[in-house]
């Protein structure tokens, strides 16, 4: 029994050393794998649990990592492990849930610096732009830019990546990782460009570029074409790890119809000891400009955007940081600059987004680029959403992504497929942007807006109907009474129902009442816009109530509510709206109010019993039902 002992901890030991060199490596897959027989043994770890969510997530083995992550939380005391919430709300965001992406972003974002040892300032940062992400994005999905992007057929794509795609005429070019013979388990996968013609609409059997292009034991991809078609440039990448290349330019001409093998760039395109990769042809400046990504030094961190101009001698010269705009911690990749648009295409997973890489735009102009600006749903997804390009015609564009409804073999969303939709043609001028209907549209995106009251708020225990006080005064002190809610709702409960009762109540204030008022703030600025397009604006209120009083009180408690509303409306920004409240002067804006049925809500299940202030005023059960709400908004004739 000694020696089965002394034999299984060596084993156990063994596990974890080469679990953690396979990570050191960043081999995902095979920390994993070892990781997951050391939790067979015992899951009680707290930092094997934390590592092997770690590789998990990294695996793409999402549904492990959440499970994982929700455990480690779960058992640390000592609050050991706060990217934890960090992780959770990239994860769940990924997964287009992202009410619950929300909720773990908040948390992280409570973090207190001084309570752990390890520096959460990129975090931090970026947890607040994913906290804007969250609120975003499911109006983004509700206001989808063009219909659903076109999956091209298995022709094309295959169980594993393709990528980097590019229509010239009736051929297709694009890089893949697929194998000779699917069914040799020894053969080891190269990225190599293929082409595909078109013939009667459909995709032909994919062809190999030959070895002057492909290289036999290097990773080919991301191949582009000067206007006129003598230049050919390819990246090419070297395995620098399980997960991780390192890669360089090369170039081909094109002399007599065939295509001279590839060399690679000379310095100032390539350097020794960083990553240039990702190229694209554009006509910039009025001269032919390679854009590309690379992590070299001068930029804002890990890959960039560049460019560089080509010189009619064939070299090219120093290459240019498109900026901070577009550039930022994370990575910038995949660049595709659109000439007659003057606008710059790329990925990223710093700026705002629907999850993943996501898909931006910036318009150059006046010698800079402009603050990126998310192309929408649903172009991008949830997933990763890369590789924009344009056809040569100019008239469609494609996407490389492993949203849902991509061909995978062993696991979801591991692997991209490419995709294609219609543009407007880039050979004619842009269609004008109707941004009254944009803003408009936005605006019942927000309907119905609900807002949030303590009890008996406003001008308590009065018969009133109307009160002073404006709607953001109530908010801002029921904020006050956070406190308060978590000594009295959760008071007599269990250690573990205790816990639960005061995340109840952050999800609470954090996805109903905060959530209320940066709607309401969001509502007023567009109304702000319409209003200037001399728009007529009917706004419909309701108001509610907890059932503690009765009817009679609740009915002018609920339109004191509503007056609170109302006079948000007219001390905003010290009184920009009160000019256009009920406005009779022909041809400009106007705001009219209408209230429907107003009282407690039907058939509450809420205690109304004053003495059990627990359930009948702190819980948040009885605090939903204390609301407004901006049930709809007409314009004009609507």
């Amino acid at each position: 029994m000694l020696t089965f002992t002394s034999y299984y901890a060596q084993s156990n030991r063994k596990l974890k050393v080469y679990g953690d060199q396979a990570f050191a490596e960043k081999d995902w897959f095979g920390a994993a794998q070892y990781y997951s027989r050391l939790y067979a043994r015992d899951s009680s770890d707290i930092n094997l649990q934390y590592q092997f969510a770690e590789a998990s997530r990294l695996n793409f083995d999402n549904d492990i990592a959440i499970r994982l992550y929700l455990k480690v939380i779960s058992n640390d005391e000592k609050y050991k492990y706060p990217l934890c919430y960090y992780w959770l709300g990239q994860l769940y965001k990924q997964q287009g849930n992202y009410k619950d992406a929300k909720k773990q972003f908040t948390k992280f974002s409570k973090t207190k610096k001084k309570k752990i040892k390890i520096n959460i300032d990129y975090y931090l940062k970026k947890c607040s732009i994913e906290l804007e992400a969250c609120n975003w994005a499911p109006l983004a999905i509700k206001m989808p830019v063009i219909p659903k992007p076109e999956h091209l057929d298995t022709n094309i794509n295959s169980k594993v990546s393709e990528y980097a795609a590019f229509e010239m005429d009736s051929t297709l070019y694009f890089s893949s990782l697929r194998v000779k013979n699917s069914k040799d388990a020894n053969e080891v996968a190269f990225n190599k460009i293929y082409t595909s013609e078109i013939k009667n609409t459909k995709w032909q059997k994919p062809q190999l570029l030959d070895t002057n292009i492909n290289s036999t034991y290097l990773h080919n991809a991301n191949t582009c074409f000067t206007n006129d078609y003598k230049k050919m440039i390819v990246s090419r990448c070297k395995s620098k790890n399980e997960s991780e290349f390192t890669c360089e330019l090369f170039e081909s001409s094109n002399i007599n119809g065939k295509w001279t093998e590839l060399k690679p760039l000379p310095n100032p395109i390539n350097l020794k000891g960083y990553n240039t990769t990702q190229p694209s042809f554009a006509e910039f400046n009025n001269k032919t400009t390679l854009f590309f990504a690379s992590n070299r030094p001068g930029g804002q961190g890990n890959l960039d955007i560049w460019y560089s101009y080509l010189n009619a001698d064939g070299s090219f010269e120093n290459p240019v940081n498109t900026g901070s705009l577009i550039n930022t911690p994370d990575d910038e990749i995949t660049p595709w600059y659109v000439t007659e648009r003057k606008q710059l295409f790329f990925s990223s997973t710093y700026h705002k987004g629907l999850g993943g890489y996501d898909i931006f735009k910036s318009t150059y102009n006046d010698s800079i680029f402009t603050l990126p600006e998310n192309v929408g749903y649903p172009i991008n997804s949830s997933y990763n959403d890369i590789y924009y390009s344009v056809n040569k015609a100019k008239n469609r564009a494609y996407i490389s992504s492993n949203r849902i409804g991509s061909y995978f073999e062993h696991k979801l969303n591991c692997c991209n497929d490419i995709y294609r939709f219609d543009i407007d043609p880039l050979t004619q001028p842009p269609k004008p942007v109707d941004t009254l209907l944009v803003k408009k549209t936005e605006l019942k995106l927000l309907v119905p807006l609900t807002l949030y009251f303590h009890n008996d708020e406003p001008e308590p225990k009065t018969k009133l109907i109307v009160t002073s006080k404006n709607y953001q005064t109530t908010y801002i002190d029921y904020k006050k009474l956070v406190p308060d809610y978590e000594k009295y709702y959760p008071a007599g409960l269990t250690p573990e129902l205790k816990e639960k009762a005061l995340e109840h109540l952050t999800d609470f204030f954090t996805d109903s009442v905060d959530a209320g008022m940066n709607a309401l703030t969001k509502f007023s600025e567009l109304l702000e816009n319409v209003l200037l397009k001399n728009e007529t604006v009917k706004i419909t209120l309701k108001g509610y109530c907890s059932p503690l009083a009765s009817t009679d009180y609740n009915i002018n408690l609920a339109k004191r509510r509503i007056s609170s509303l109302r006079n948000y409306f007219t001390e905003y920004k010290n009184g920009w709206f009160k000019k256009y409240i009920n406005n009779q002067t022909p041809g400009e804006g106007k705001i009219t109010f209408e209230d429907v049925d107003i009282g407690e809500l039907v058939a509450s299940k809420v205690s109304d019993d004053l003495k059990d202030k627990r359930n009948s005023v702190y819980s948040p059960f009885a605090a939903m039902e204390r609301k407004i709400q901006i049930i709809a908004i007409s314009f004009g004739t609507d």
